[in-house]
């Protein structure tokens, strides 16, 4: 296979360029093969285009893409309490068609993902559409949405075979707008959606953090919209050290409201960025060309093992990533759960761990040869003769945190070298993550991804 070739971009702090970094920031963008682009350029259906961000100009840059052939969504949540959503279809002219929808299950994603798959469906096979911009309330994830997209079969649509909205349209780009002065706060923070607005996404069983939402936002983007300044020169300089390593590769439009090119950003998206691709849990955890460096408290930490964990003194290391960490990520591997590999994710205060599938050597053998030959290249580079591929990665991205500090936690959980001889005893451990875990305690569960079919009347 061929590893795609790398170029460069410098964008300056000039008054002549269209894309400002604050400071002066490098952009790395892997090149795709000339075969890729041209299959992208030959599809024809329809590109949608998410615009996301908890806070930031959201209605401003999706507006500015407006143009003969796009159409906007939006769906407006503020009357959620009365138990309605507004949602706005805006032509090219400019033309709005507003329509109430009443809450489907009392679920606000559950009546946003029934509304706009259809909706969706509907609106690509209009010959004079090209583009669909979708303004995400502040509250959805955009990877939720795109897996929706990519999944949720869509049935009832007049004229059209049922099956998910993909069919008709491809996701071309997500964009996610920050605002300079707050985001880092809401990163690192653990207050709840329940907290901090009365739209919090799934109803009450939602108790997802703010730092869970914005920091998937910006994860999952594209390009990143950024306004305004941070309080400091300390905190800008955090701020874009932070966003380099959390988005690498990704181009970010500095704003402060006067300019705002969002066309011309969507134009420098990298060919092979996302584009609504989901993450694989046994991929490689770092996207891109992330600094490595520690600058200005900010770092990646990495971690890996080839032995498992012990259930308890993980779960009682699990601290050291909810304090002065933007966010951590990986697969782990439990000493009492053999047959499978567990996820685990968290941002700011809030974490998760959850399944990620079985590891390749608990696997039948017809159940190997249908993974991707990259995980299986992966896990031969790792193959033990007597655990497989069983291993432990982790990656964390601090800013407030010493990274010796997390790895002598991680290391501190591993199973020892007297109980690696007691094996046949690891079953019988006490495990906090039998049914998975969440930090804090309790249930979440992300819009768009609780169910597998919608039905459209």
């Amino acid at each position: 296979m061929q590893l795609p070739s790398i170029m460069t971009i410098v964008v300056d702090n000039g008054e002549d360029s269209r894309y400002r970094s604050k400071p002066l920031m490098t952009i790395v963008i892997e090149r795709v093969s000339v075969s890729q682009q041209v299959r992208r350029r030959q599809d024809r259906r329809a590109e949608v285009v998410l615009v996301s961000g908890w806070s930031g100009p959201t209605a401003t840059t999706a507006r500015s893409l407006l143009e003969e052939g796009t159409i906007l969504v939006h769906h407006d949540l503020r009357d959620v309490a009365q138990g309605v959503v507004h949602r706005t279809v805006i032509n090219s002219d400019g033309r709005e068609n507003v329509s109430i929808l009443e809450l489907v299950n009392g679920c606000v994603s559950c009546t946003v993902r029934a509304d706009l798959l259809p909706l969706l469906r509907k609106l690509a096979v209009r010959s004079q559409v090209r583009r669909i911009v979708v303004e995400l309330d502040r509250t959805l994830e955009p990877e939720a949405v795109c897996w929706a997209i990519e999944n949720v079969v869509v049935s009832g649509v007049v004229g059209q075979i049922d099956g998910p909205a993909s069919r008709d349209v491809q996701v071309a780009a997500v964009l996610t707008c920050i605002d300079a002065e707050s985001w880092l706060s809401d990163a690192t923070g653990d207050d709840t959606l329940a907290g901090r607005v009365a739209e919090c996404g799934n109803g009450p069983g939602d108790d997802r953090t703010v730092a869970q939402v914005v920091v998937g936002q910006v994860e999952y983007a594209d390009a990143l919209v950024v306004s305004g300044n941070a309080a400091d020169p300390l905190a800008a300089a955090k701020l874009t050290a932070v966003l380099a390593r959390l988005a690498p590769s990704v181009p970010m439009l500095w704003t402060d409201g006067a300019r705002l090119d969002v066309r011309g950003l969507l134009a420098v998206v990298p060919a092979n960025a996302r584009h609504g691709a989901f993450a694989d849990p046994h991929g490689p955890l770092l996207r891109g060309e992330p600094p490595l460096t520690y600058e200005n408290g900010v770092a990646i930490v990495e971690f890996s093992a080839a032995r498992p964990f012990h259930p308890q003194r993980l779960h009682e290391a699990i601290d050291t990533l909810l304090d002065g960490v933007v966010t951590a990520r990986g697969r782990i591997w439990v000493a009492t759960q053999p047959e499978n590999a567990l996820w685990l994710e968290s941002a700011g205060g809030g974490l998760r761990v959850g399944h990620a599938g079985k590891w390749l050597v608990s696997m039948t053998q017809p159940e190997r040869e249908a993974e991707s030959p990259e995980r299986r290249v992966m896990a031969a580079l790792r193959w033990s003769d007597r655990f497989g591929d069983r291993d432990n990665s982790l990656i964390a991205l601090v800013h407030d945190a010493d990274p010796s500090e997390i790895d002598r936690a991680l290391q501190w959980a591993l199973v020892t070298d007297d109980e690696l001889l007691e094996q046949a005893q690891w079953r019988h451990w006490p495990d906090p993550f039998g049914d998975w875990h969440e930090e804090p305690c309790g249930t979440s569960e992300s819009p768009f991804v609780d169910s597998e079919r919608e039905d459209q009347a």
